[in-house]
């Protein structure tokens, strides 16, 4: 719960659109037991037939006369009670009698205050013509009617805005949090993890934002002027009517709890439903190529069915809600409906010797009173909507904090130091790390690379060497020693001062569904068409590029598809080369390229890199070629040797 607190803190930031909700929802409330209150003149009109002038008129003078007797007897009973020196029970009759009128004729008093304050508006604001009375307060009901959805859709328009605001702030800080994590994190939650935040979660978290600021606004203040309106005519009623509260009480609270562990279980599922939808659809060839399609079929009809199984429980605990809450409604109704009747046809003010009313009720006034209990019953309903919707933004919010609160292992210096362009070295001291926390993938390394110095990083698959790399592009910090650049450790320095130096071609190319064009730029956001035609060129991509109808405008399709391996590799090389850093980094970056293209791509690097320290990783003797010294790593250690001394070995 404190989870979904922060969220509502974080949309009270924008508390004058909230602030307009709430009013919104107080006129609404306001209306809403108006509405039923204007019954009552209607029904006094309709039923007897006078206005309500000639109706207040009579309704004080009988108070005044109720007003007088009571005056009177009590008088009479006050001379009984001197001449009775012994406390008869005749006395004590009498003394209980007097404390009934005085309770009374406190009653009749507030009538007479209530209708000679009343007489002035009646006489000047309604007609005396009964009927042309009925027509005015069904106008008046009318036209507040359409007030009150008035006010109901601005205010739902108010929260709603809200909600979907803080339900993108939230998205755009998952978002940011998924770009910035390191690689270890991130890995661990995966695509689909952040998929599954970035659409359910936070829609759930939305849903429980618009239903506390929305429903349960709206309606406990439509039940509050409802009940108030029943208070005011009998409250001893009132009371007898809400016997059923505490049941129902108890019941929702026993229904919170099970829509609440029933969403997270809807949470989870939906994290597996989108993790095989990632997955198979991310890797359709393979799963094509070896014929796995029914097992793939199967995996995704088990996810699917074990949402809907949820899904089901669900549906039929927040259908459960409906009925439960409707206990409440039919209960007060059908205790007011026994009561009043009773009352009513008897004339009484007692039941069970308990006193419900002043003075025994009129027709017009119990049937005010049933409309007040109709009235609180209806928002008394919907308030399982908003209980609902609430546990589910727990449950959101419950998912969503923590990974946003979850620092990053990459941190980012107080104080960043800053060095001059281009750097003089690149040294590892005593580098270790770690994964897992286990197996020790790098083991006390010492390197140093200066600027200008074109390294190959040889050795057997598995044995660091992509490690290595990943440890000087700062994806991860080493778990032992120190990475540095000209003596300074990495983690002193800002993440991207770091980065911005670095250019980096993998093996594994990443291309974006747009078009080559952007692929390319996107080295350097702010670079001219015709610098990135100038490192195509250099690429050996404006060959290929050209022949395509689009030319640079050719769309590449989801991560490059419609491209050959080797045209990716020579655009994700291109745009290394466009970004003009002082370091380079090639993994494995022509693997995929054939040996003519290959032949060309490294004359254009022999010249490219100069005034560039490049760091490559490769397997091909025609690379070595690039090297003026080598680094041979396996089984985490690693060993640096000149160029030379490895060719003739």
């Amino acid at each position: 719960m404190n989870q979904f607190l922060r969220a509502l803190r974080d949309a009270i930031k924008r508390w004058p659109f909230l602030l307009a909700a709430f009013l919104c929802s107080a006129c609404v409330a306001g209306l809403w037991g108006a509405n039923i209150a204007a019954l009552f003149p209607v029904i006094e009109v309709t039923l007897n037939g006078e206005s309500l002038q000639s109706w207040n008129d009579r309704r004080l003078s009988d108070a005044e006369h109720r007003i007088a007797a009571a005056i009177a007897e009590t008088a009479a009973l006050e001379t009984s009670i001197a001449s009775d020196s012994h406390g008869s029970t005749e006395g004590m009759k009498a003394r209980s009698r007097i404390d009934t009128l005085v309770l009374n004729r406190r009653g009749d008093e507030a009538v007479v205050y209530s209708a000679r304050k009343l007489a002035p508006w009646l006489d000047r604001f309604l007609p005396s013509d009964p009927f042309q009375t009925v027509l005015l307060v069904v106008g008046l009901i009318v036209v507040s009617t359409f007030l009150k959805h008035a006010f109901m859709l601005a205010g739902t328009m108010m929260v709603g805005w809200v909600a979907m605001n803080i339900s993108r702030d939230l998205r755009l800080r998952v978002f940011d949090k998924a770009i910035e994590l390191d690689r270890a994190q991130f890995m661990r939650h995966g695509s689909a993890g952040f998929m599954s935040q970035l659409t359910h979660t936070t829609d759930m978290l939305a849903g429980g934002i618009t239903a506390v600021y929305g429903g349960a606004v709206t309606e406990p203040l439509k039940i509050f002027a409802c009940l108030a309106g029943a208070f005011c005519i009998s409250w001893q009623l009132t009371l007898a009517c809400l016997t059923l509260a505490p049941i129902v009480g108890f019941l929702m609270i026993w229904l919170n709890r099970r829509i609440r562990n029933v969403s997270k279980h809807i949470l989870s599922r939906s994290k597996g439903f989108h993790h095989v939808l990632l997955e198979t659809l991310n890797n359709v060839l393979t799963v094509q190529a070896y014929t796995m399609e029914d097992f793939e079929r199967q995996r995704f009809r088990n996810c699917t069915g074990d949402m809907l199984r949820t899904g089901m429980w669900h549906t039929f605990y927040f259908a459960l809600a409906n009925p439960i809450t409707e206990i409440l409604g039919i209960g007060m109704v059908a205790t007011s409906i026994a009561v009043g009747a009773w009352l009513v046809i008897n004339q009484q003010t007692q039941i069970f010797g308990i006193t419900m009313t002043d003075r025994p009720m009129t027709v017009p006034g119990i049937m005010v009173f049933f409309g007040m209990l109709i009235g609180a019953s209806d928002p008394v309903r919907k308030l399982s909507g908003v209980l609902t919707g609430l546990n589910m933004g727990v449950v959101g919010a419950q998912a969503l904090y923590p990974l946003l609160d979850n620092p990053s292992k990459l941190r980012e210096a107080a104080n960043p130091k800053t060095l001059p362009s281009p750097h003089r070295e690149i040294s590892l001291r005593n580098v270790s790390f770690s994964y897992d926390g286990i197996d020790t993938v790098v083991k006390n390394v010492n390197l140093s690379i200066g600027f200008g110095e074109r390294v190959a990083i040889v050795g057997p698959n598995g044995g660091g060497k992509s490690t290595l790399i990943n440890l000087i592009c700062r994806f991860y910090d080493p778990t032992g020693g120190d990475v540095l650049l000209d003596g300074v450790p990495l983690t002193d320095l800002a993440l991207h001062d770091v980065r911005r130096r670095i250019a980096l071609v993998t093996q594994q190319t990443e291309l974006f569904n747009e078009s080559i064009l952007y692929n390319i730029r996107y080295g350097r956001w702010d670079a001219t068409e015709d610098e990135i035609i100038a490192a195509a060129k250099q690429a050996h991509a404006h060959e290929f590029i050209s022949d395509f109808p689009d030319g640079y405008r050719t769309m590449v399709g989801p991560n490059g598809f419609r491209l050959s391996g080797g045209q990716r590799q020579r655009i994700a090389l291109a745009r290394a080369i466009l970004r003009d850093a002082e370091i380079l980094v090639l993994d494995e970056a022509t693997s995929q390229i054939d040996v003519e293209s290959e032949r060309l791509i490294h004359e254009s690097l022999a010249r490219y890199v100069e005034n560039r320290t490049v760091i490559m990783i490769t397997h091909r003797a025609s690379t070595l070629a690039l090297a003026d010294s080598i680094v041979h790593v396996e089984h985490g250690t690693a060993t640096k040797k000149p160029a030379s001394q490895h060719r003739a070995a």
